[in-house]
């Protein structure tokens, strides 16, 4: 399938999600709010990748919620101002879902950020596994320089990425974290030198977890968000629950197998699921 916003490739088991729209900044128009979850959940359902790496062309990663999905979605209050107002919160939602795919995926999600990150690209990157920038990137809560508070996911996800305090500075101020900083408050993971070899690098990150059990690692996925949002004694309990129905031995087995026989490990991949009855 081909889509507006972006191009999909999937090799080795990884699905590589690539912004190709570097003449606009990459900026998020409608189509790009139902292509990629679209895309995102099309991958997960179906199991069609281990890992997905998210991307992009041109200068910056992306330069956010483009202005036309404010003219489509109704700022505009006219005598129902209370009826438009319910309809827009609705509006909000659907955009909020667009990233909570990425963070509902079965497999990780990396983003690999070069240039600016900025606005709902901040939203987009903190629903993400894990964050990695060349060092011309940088990130900004935007839209508190446009006179609105972000609502698409930056509130309830990057404080609990990096301090607190360093979370409200970056929406207070809208003030653009470079690189650097970003990854000594911990909002990415490691600064490559260029593009390319940003690029590079998050690609052989990806092909590592893609060699491990695709259940093991689906688990720990589950595992990290269930504790994020939940009481240590409640995270016990799921990962007890979780390895009591879903350990597999035959996965051990390989693994130590493969270990032993100086050879990569074959395992089987995760199921496709539906979202039907």
């Amino acid at each position: 399938m081909t889509y507006e916003c972006f191009t999909l490739e999937i090799a080795d088991r990884i699905a590589h999600i690539r912004f190709n729209r570097p003449e606009k900044a990459n900026s998020m128009i409608p189509a790009f709010w139902r292509e990629l979850p679209e895309a995102v959940r099309d991958i997960s359902d179906n199991a069609r990748a281990r890992v997905i790496v998210i991307s992009s062309e041109g200068k910056h990663f992306t330069a956010g919620m483009d202005i036309s999905v404010f003219m489509q979605g109704g700022l505009a209050r006219g005598d129902n101002r209370e009826i438009d107002a319910e309809a827009f919160r609705h509006k909000i939602a659907a955009l909020q879902e667009t990233f909570s795919a990425l963070e509902d995926a079965r497999m990780p999600v990396l983003a690999a950020v070069q240039g600016g990150a900025i606005g709902a690209g901040v939203d987009l990157v903190t629903a993400c596994d894990c964050r990695y920038a060349s060092a011309d990137a940088f990130f900004c809560v935007q839209e508190t320089a446009i006179g609105m508070t972000a609502d698409v996911g930056a509130f309830p996800r990057l404080a609990k990425i990096i301090p607190e305090g360093w979370a409200r500075q970056m929406a207070y101020a809208a003030e653009r974290v470079p690189a650097d900083k970003a990854k000594e408050i911990g909002l990415v993971n490691a600064v490559f030198d260029t593009p390319e070899a940003l690029l590079d690098g998050v690609m052989e990150i990806a092909g590592r977890i893609a060699a491990h059990s695709p259940l093991a690692v689906a688990g720990c996925k589950a595992m990290f968000n269930y504790a994020r949002d939940h009481s240590t004694a409640s995270a016990l309990d799921y990962v007890a629950v979780w390895n009591a129905g879903m350990l597999r031995a035959e996965d051990i087995r390989e693994a130590y197998l493969a270990r032993s026989e100086k050879r990569a490990p074959r395992f089987d991949d995760l199921k496709p699921v539906s979202r039907t009855p």
